[in-house]
């Protein structure tokens, strides 16, 4: 089933996407004559592979029955220095807390979910290195 998209202007720097019935308002910086009415096109990309990995992740962790814990990701980018400018390296942290966390599940959780169901990984890795890091109860583990 193709995805599609509808983001129409509506006025100064300002656009609006709709993405299966949800809005997203995105903006410039002021800087750039935006109004900071919404996040930057490109900083998305970085929530949207957080996002994919991230519902992988719980998803395979219900079904190794891995409760009780806290999850976020933190994804960082370094661009390039030329026009277009691009991420030229993506860093994904994967950060657990919790009590027992077995690190062999939440590794395997996080690899499954990066190197094979990611859609968002997958297309991004074409362009830019992704760099992987797992961190659990403040220690890296990855």
């Amino acid at each position: 089933m193709p995805s599609s998209v509808i983001t129409k202007w509506t006025g100064g720097m300002v656009f609006d996407a709709e993405i299966n019935g949800h809005h997203l308002k995105m903006d410039a910086d002021p800087e750039w004559g935006g109004t900071n009415q919404g996040p930057r096109p490109k900083p998305l990309l970085l929530a949207a592979l957080a996002g994919c990995s991230g519902l992988d992740i719980v998803s395979i962790l219900n079904k190794m029955q891995i409760t009780n814990y806290h999850f976020e990701i933190v994804t960082e980018a370094e661009n390039t220095l030329e026009h277009p400018i691009v991420y030229h390296t993506i860093t994904a942290k994967f950060v657990f807390r919790g009590d027992n966390l077995p690190e062999d599940k939440i590794k395997k959780a996080v690899t499954l979910s990066t190197e094979r169901y990611c859609g968002v990984n997958a297309m991004l890795k074409k362009s830019a290195n992704i760099i992987v890091k797992i961190v659990i109860n403040d220690t890296e583990v990855m």
